[in-house]
């Protein structure tokens, strides 16, 4: 090497020396790479410079930078492997003119760097002048590519120092993240932004082995046992990182498991594209960052397990106090009703009594609406002989029911039976049109829900039993006069008018002589049904004494409760066996009237009895003291 190539040597090492000045703060190496080849061109005097390595992943023969803007994208005929690469290095470290590989006929000089017996990269350059390469010895091209690989070396170890403290100061940032949120999704989120900003050629999923709804736009996929995850489930059993990696593919995967302190609880699934074997320098990493996330992702998810467990215990507790304070039935059932809903995000909440025989059943008011409906009553005696059979609630995510009457389908279905001493009293039927709506722990809660709820339902069916049969005549199933009195009376002092109806089977005598008297009782029962048939829910059917009966009716005037008596007249007339027939005297009050009780029974009491007297099966309207229609 004489002196000229000595001093182009020295110049060379200088202007290395002077790109990675610690002082500029520049690592980028890109950036650094091409500055070696603007050096190396300058020095050479060559047109253009194009640097070649090995790449650890794919095990291919890549550009890695070029004084050319344009050569990276250039396209390379044919793949050399790096053992190809390895094995002419070997041979000899400079090439003048040509390289025995199709896609390298334009370049002049041929270089391969390498260090300790280990070749990584290749210099190709092309000539500015014809020949100007000639002149250069072997020698002095040998010193410029050691040089030039001692640079490479250098810049990779301190790229490598920048690029792990960044990564370290990332992981710091994440571990204090994770520490400082307690919402899962803000943790998986988390953990996705981090690789996609170390690794933003990868591809991600997260393969979680809980529920998992409403995590936004995260790759989130179900951990599922099938042939095609193995490797995941292994790094989910034991806890491990499992690699696997695909020729056919030509793609790396790392399993790396979200591993805490009482489980594991999914497996980060990375995807290294182009690469045959995943790349050792990069594990460390993401099984640190996937161990940091476990940890976070457990305490998150037992914050908001306590948290659901406060608010499941809260609600039992609310639901309880409120039902033990006696509450009519109806808003005993429709707070119930409310509740689930609200808690569950439920579609339609039923509560269903069964009677003694188990076939005959009744939805309690309090009940959505849709269980008053004729294509509920399919849902109903499906679950009702489902619970009947496996005596136990029900859980079911996808029920595929054979719908005659509508097309309206509820898929999600959770049915809890009501049991009092051992006794089948009913169930509680939950629906959603969406299948799969419920979680597991919905079901539980709802489980649980039920059963310190049934003594409180039970309690109140009793006392509301009890108080109708204090106030009920026990043949007639009407209310009694007394009951009666008490609900006119209260009517009197808040409403604006009334009408009242007395109501006499016409020759009850003869049909108790004719029939017997368990026939007569058959005629009564017949009136009554037939009065609740044609009343409101508000309208009072009493017994009024014998086979005197009575309705109220408040809020109505005289004019519609004398419809209303006319159509019972006729209704009897024609729906009772042995065929009977009733009249009807009608009073009537309002707030201007100052009337008394007693005034509009006597009125009534004598618009019967002309009733009676002037042919029977008719209506009169007792309008004043001294009036009458009939």
């Amino acid at each position: 090497m004489d002196l000229l190539e000595s001093h182009m040597i020295l110049n060379l090492k200088s202007r290395l020396f002077d790109i990675i000045d610690p002082e500029k703060g520049l690592f980028n190496y890109d950036v650094l790479i091409e500055e070696m080849l603007g050096a190396i061109r300058s020095i050479m005097n060559a047109a253009e410079v194009n640097l070649y390595s090995c790449n650890e992943w794919s095990r291919r023969l890549v550009v890695e930078s070029s004084t050319n803007r344009n050569f990276k994208n250039t396209f390379i005929p044919r793949k050399i492997s790096c053992s190809e690469f390895e094995k002419l290095a070997q041979r000899n470290s400079v090439y003048r003119n040509h390289l025995p590989f199709p896609g390298f006929e334009t370049d002049d000089l041929f270089l391969f760097i390498c260090r300790e017996e280990n070749c990584f990269g290749l210099l190709t350059l092309k000539e500015a002048i014809p020949s100007s390469f000639e002149h250069f010895s072997d020698e002095f091209l040998k010193e410029l590519s050691e040089q030039c690989g001692i640079f490479l070396i250098k810049i990779q170890s301190l790229t490598k120092i920048v690029t792990e403290k960044k990564r370290y100061k990332q992981l710091f940032r994440v571990t204090e993240k994770f520490h400082s949120s307690m919402k899962i999704d803000d943790v998986l989120g988390e953990i996705i932004y981090t690789l996609q900003e170390v690794y933003p050629t990868f591809t991600y999923y997260l393969l979680l082995s809980h529920d998992n709804n409403s995590h936004g736009d995260l790759p989130i996929k179900d951990l599922e046992y099938d042939s095609e995850n193995i490797a995941a489930m292994q790094a989910y059993v034991t806890g491990t990182i499992q690699f696997e990696d695909s020729l056919q593919e030509k793609r790396s995967v790392l399993y790396a498991p979200l591993k805490g302190k009482q489980g594991v609880y999914g497996v980060l699934q990375v995807i290294a594209p182009d690469s045959l074997v995943f790349p050792k320098n990069e594990v460390e990493f993401i099984a640190l960052l996937a161990n940091t996330a476990g940890g976070a992702l457990e305490n998150a998810q037992l914050y908001q397990q306590s948290r659901k467990l406060i608010a499941d215990l809260q609600l039992i507790n609310e639901t309880s106090k409120r039902l033990n304070s006696n509450l009519r039935l109806t808003e005993m059932m429709t707070y119930m009703s409310e509740q689930i809903i609200n808690s569950f995000d439920a579609q339609e909440v039923g509560f269903i009594i069964l009677f003694e025989d188990y076939e005959k059943y009744d939805v309690v008011k309090g009940s959505t609406s849709f269980f008053f409906t004729e294509p509920a009553n399919q849902y109903i005696k499906y679950i009702k002989n489902k619970i009947q059979k496996e005596k136990d609630s029900l859980f079911i995510g996808d029920l595929n029911l054979q719908l005659e009457m509508t097309r309206e389908r509820f898929r999600s279905i959770m049915a809890v039976p009501m049991v009092q001493s051992e006794k089948l009293k009913g169930f509680t039927l939950v629906m959603h049109r969406e299948p799969y709506h419920f979680t597991f722990e919905t079901f539980k809660l709802l489980q649980s829900l039920i059963h310190h709820s049934t003594l409180a339902l039970t309690n109140s069916m009793l006392r509301e039993e009890l108080e109708r049969m204090v106030v009920t005549d026990h043949l007639t199933k009407l209310y009694s006069r007394n009951y009666l009195d008490e609900r006119i009376h209260l009517s009197m002092a808040e409403d604006e008018m009334g009408t009242f109806i007395l109501i006499d089977i016409d020759n009850f005598k003869l049909i108790n002589d004719t029939y017997g008297h368990q026939v007569g009782d058959e005629v009564l029962v017949q009136v009554a049904n037939l009065i609740l048939g044609n009343i409101r829910d508000t309208d009072i059917g009493a017994r009024w004494g014998g086979e005197e009966l009575a309705i109220y009716l408040p809020q109505i005037s005289i004019e519609t409760g004398a419809l209303i008596a006319e159509r019972l007249v006729k209704k009897v007339s024609e729906n009772t066996n042995p065929p009977i027939t009733i009249s009807c005297g009608v009073s009537y009050w309002t707030s201007e009237s100052g009337d008394t009780l007693k005034s509009l029974f006597k009125r009534a009491d004598k618009a019967l009895y002309i009733a009676k007297g002037t042919g029977k099966n008719k209506v009169v309207i007792q309008e004043e003291d001294t009036g009458l229609k009939v």
